[in-house]
Order: C-alpha cells, then structure tokens, then sequence
C-alpha cells in the first residue's frame, strides 16, 4: 500500500518531444519517475498521478518556452503551483548527485530535489494574451533579421568573386536600391553595357531613391574591373535569386515590424513607454513581451539586477567593494536598455547630459552608456509605476 503525503515535489525536465517527471517527498526519496509525451492526455494522466500521492503537489521545471506551454498551461489550469529551475542550476548542481553519468532522469531529479530544498525560485504563470503574441511577434522577427544578415553575406560573399570593386561601392545592409540594381544586373560587362544614364532610367521606374547616385557609383565600379572572373555567370545568377529572396524577406520584416506595433499599442502602457526618449514601438514591445506585467519584479533594482545593470560584490577576505559585471542575466533585456540609452543620447535632453557629465568624470563610451541605460530603468519604472508620461523635468510633487 502506498503512502499518502502532505507535500511532494515534482521535477521535469521538459522537452519538445516528451518529458520527464520525477516526484520526491519531504525527505528527498524518489515517488515516481516517469517518461510523458509531450501530449495533453499524458500530461493529464501525471497531474492525476502526482495528486494521488500527497495533499499538495508543487512543480518545477526547467524550460520556461514553448516547449513547455502546454505542460505549464495545464498545469496551472488545474491549480498547481509551479517554479522556473534555471538550467544551469540544474547544470551545475547534477554534480552533487551520484554518479557522473546525464540523463532526463537524473535532471529531473535535481530538479525536484531543488525545488524541495529552496524557496526562491521564481514561480512560473500563464502570460496574458498579448504578452504572448508579442513574445511570438519579437521572436519571429529575430529570425528574420538573423536571415537578412546570413542573405546579405551571402551575397558579398558571391559579388567579391564577380566585382570586388562592386561590393565595396554600396552598403546593401541599409539601402534597398543597389540590391534592386543586383535582381538584373549583376556583372561589371552588363553594368558597362546599359551606362549611367538608361541604368538611372530603369532604377527610377522601380521608385529606387537616388537612382542616379545608384546608377553612377554601380557604373563606376564596374569600369574599374575589365576581367571576368571565372564562375561569373552562375556566381551572378546566384546574386540574382539571393537579391530577390532579400526584397521579399525585407517585406516580410516589414509587415511583421506593423504588426509589432499595432499590437503593442493596445497595451495601456504603450504611451508611456514610447514617451521615453529612445524606446520606440520594437524596442518597447520586446520589453513588455520580456517583463510582463512587471508583478515578477519587487522594485527597480531587481529589474535592473535582470537586465545585468546593476554590478554584483566580489569581496574575499580584506577585500570589500569590489564588483563586477553580472554573469547572468537576460541579453535581450540589456540589450533593450543599452540601445535606447545609445539612441536617447544622441539627442539634446537630460539622457545626453547625463551621458556627457559620466564621459566628463573619466568614464569610457561604454561605460558612461550602461550607467545611462541603469538610470532610465528607474526612470521607467518610476513611469510605470505613477502612470505619467516622460517630461524631461523632474515631477512636481504636491505638500501639503
């Protein structure tokens, strides 16, 4: 006969394809361990398992994304409190455990095991709606500009076998017109062969700006170089197919930056956070699909501590006050904050003054930025917080 519990632990270690469950008690004695397809009467079945045993059931898993989603999302609709595991506590606590060998197993129960020994793992919800279509929106567009940036090497790459004169004469990272030029000519003998003027000519029909710039730098290139090149003919149909891939996908990313921004503004707090110098409809909608509601955030110190902007004590022994750059904490989210403070900074306000007396006090371009981009998470958390608009004047507060 089995016993019956107050309280157990149940550990996964999540995957695409199936999970793995382990369930310990109050001691650390291993219940049950058990392989789940990634499947919703699967997962149902252990819900129903992990309830026979004890009173109450809390879960923790180590994969927080869309692995996970329907594992969390049942989990959470039948009322079970669950805890996010970062893997690499799980990573490096495995070895403390026996054995040197790394299973589903042993992963899940480390977890478990974790979970059961702490109490300050972040527990894990269901985001709301928009919350979610927004990690999806922001996600989605990372792929594709990490798409643009594999087609636009690519194509350098393949140009310097044709011209390297050519692919030195444009930036086909940030204009549209020379790639335009690339759908038909390709080669510095056709390039020689239509001229500067009718070149210009068909540019303009396609609505390239600066066509005539275009058409002269494109010409000129070409006139530099007599030799063809060996391969040049299917090198240049190469050119052909990935400039046409790199219009399509630049109207992909196009539409895709549209709908960012219009499902982003239908949050309450778009206004707000757009109002902040530096912080546009992309920028704001990675933010809010990172953040949340900010309800998983104490003050904003532990959002900056997230965003790897507050330095962390490594003091031993006589040595006090000394800290460093954080080892863990969320790219994304820094990367968020260094951008916004780079571009607020170019621009008149209190950002570049608060910039300029950090650069006057001896501190490096780097530096005098993450010390804006720290300042601007107070900044914002304060607006969050009052419901208010940027001013670039300091709030009146109202005595008595």
């Amino acid at each position: 006969m089995s016993t019956f519990h107050a309280r157990i632990w149940v550990g996964i270690d999540a995957g695409k394809g199936h999970h793995w469950a382990v369930a310990v008690d109050a001691d650390g004695e291993t219940l049950f361990s058990t392989k789940v397809i990634n499947d919703e009467a699967q997962i149902l079945t252990l819900i129903e398992t992990a309830k026979e045993k004890a009173d109450e059931v809390r879960w923790a898993v180590d994969i927080s994304g869309r692995a996970s989603t329907l594992l969390l999302a049942l989990l959470i609709a039948h009322d079970q409190q669950v805890v996010y595991v970062p893997g690499r506590t799980v990573n490096r606590m495995s070895g403390a455990y026996r054995g040197e060998g790394k299973t589903d197993a042993k992963d899940a129960r480390v977890i478990a095991d974790q979970a059961r020994m702490r109490r300050d793992f972040a527990p894990l919800d269901t985001p709301p709606e928009l919350v979610s279509t927004l990690q999806l929106l922001t996600k989605y567009r990372a792929d594709l500009i990490t798409d643009r940036v594999r087609l636009i090497n690519r194509l350098r790459d393949l140009l310097v076998g044709i011209c390297p004169a050519l692919e030195r004469a444009f930036d086909y990272s940030a204009a549209k017109g020379p790639v335009v030029m690339l759908t038909e000519y390709q080669t510095p003998a056709a390039l020689r062969r239509i001229g500067v003027k009718r070149l210009t000519t068909w540019l303009e029909r396609r609505k390239v700006r600066g066509a005539d710039v275009v058409a002269a730098n494109a010409v000129e290139a070409a006139q530099s170089q007599m030799t063809a090149l060996p391969g040049e003919k299917r090198a240049a149909k190469l050119v052909c197919d990935l400039a046409h891939q790199l219009l399509a996908l630049d109207e992909r990313i196009k539409d895709n930056d549209r709908e960012i921004r219009e499902t982003f503004r239908t949050d309450d707090r778009a206004e707000i956070i757009e109002s902040m110098p530096g912080m546009g409809p992309i920028l704001g909608a990675e933010f809010v699909a990172i953040v949340g509601d900010l309800g998983g955030y104490k003050d904003a110190g532990r959002l900056a501590s997230h965003a790897g902007l507050a330095p962390v004590a490594r003091d031993s022994g006589r040595r006090t006050g000394n800290y460093h750059r954080p080892k863990r904490y969320h790219r994304r989210l820094r990367h968020i904050f260094y951008m916004s403070a780079q571009t607020a900074m170019m621009r008149p306000g209190p950002s570049r003054d608060y910039y300029l007396k950090k650069r006057s006090e001896g501190l490096l371009h780097t530096q005098a930025l993450l010390s804006l981009a720290r300042r601007r998470v107070d900044v914002l958390w304060a607006m969050l917080r009052d419901k208010r608009l940027f001013t670039s004047a300091p709030p009146v507060t109202q005595t008595a």
